[in-house]
């Protein structure tokens, strides 16, 4: 696909959240996400892919969100954003 088609089609929002640069990739995988699912339900929908096919391909899609998501360290706390190893 082509530099413009892919931007036409994929089109990112703007980010407002906290900046770090994994929460920038994982906004942007988030989007990337959201949007194949909307293509694929719209198929589905349209008979032009079975329920079946459907769900094996969103549910493809989510592992790799998840696997991102593990990869990029969202959600898990560091040393320093935690309670700094103390017990109280």
């Amino acid at each position: 696909m082509s530099k413009q088609i892919d931007s036409f089609l994929y089109q990112n929002s703007r980010y407002n959240g906290d900046f770090k640069p994994e929460n920038l990739v994982f906004n942007s995988n988030l989007q990337e996400f959201t949007q194949k699912v909307s293509y694929i339900c719209s198929l589905e929908t349209a008979g032009k892919l079975t329920p079946e096919d459907s769900y094996q391909q969103i549910k493809g899609l989510w592992k790799e969100l998840k696997r991102s998501k593990k990869q990029l360290g969202i959600g898990e706390q560091t040393f320093l954003e935690g309670d700094e190893g103390g017990n109280g």
